[in-house]
């Protein structure tokens, strides 16, 4: 096994991502350090086989879902939060995942549980879909409609949003298709018309 410190360099951004994915950049933070604090004390346990990656985005995921249950238990917090300090011990490129609380995250955030896992675990983390089966105990073929489904949602959301004047969300040169319209068939080779 490497050791921990190489693997928070390694991992740290994934685990990052999926935290900032289902929470908001505070409660998030905090979910990251649970979730490495948690690896720490579990790391001279842990079989040498474990795909690493994968075990740290379910401890994540986990303390993620933790602070969501616990916010139903405590005060709502004021309107405007205090900026961190500059120079805090984040590196650039925590900052460069921190910067991007946009609409896409947004939106990921306001996906149903199913699809947002299936999303966040396969699209942001990196994991198969049998990985995320594994992981949230739903079959592959789920996973797979749950990650389609939340994809097409998202493009709905944030088609529906560039029609209203913000900013594309699409990169450029990606095609002019609009989520929902509907696609022209093209004609098979050898089919009657």
């Amino acid at each position: 096994m490497p050791p921990f410190d190489r693997v928070v360099e390694r991992h740290g951004t994934t685990v990052l991502r999926v935290c900032r994915a289902l929470l908001d950049p505070t409660d998030a933070d905090d979910a990251w350090s649970e979730t490495f604090l948690a690896a720490l004390v579990a790391w001279p346990d842990l079989p040498s086989d474990v795909n690493v990656e994968a075990w740290l985005v379910t401890v994540a995921r986990r303390k993620a879902l933790d602070v969501i249950r616990a916010r139903g238990r405590r005060p709502q917090p004021v309107e405007h939060l205090p900026e961190p300090e500059p120079g805090s011990a984040s590196s650039a490129a925590f900052d460069e995942v921190l910067a991007r609380d946009d609409a896409l995250l947004r939106a990921v955030r306001s996906l149903p549980e199913g699809q947002r896992d299936a999303v966040v675990l396969h699209h942001l983390a990196g994991l198969s879909h049998l990985e995320v089966a594994e992981l949230t105990g739903r079959s592959h073929a789920a996973c797979r409609r749950s990650a389609a489904d939340g994809v097409a949602a998202l493009r709905r959301v944030l088609g529906e949003h560039d029609e209203r004047g913000s900013t594309p969300t699409r990169p450029t040169g990606a095609t002019d298709i609009r989520p929902g319209a509907p696609r022209r068939a093209r004609p098979r080779e050898g089919a009657r018309r």
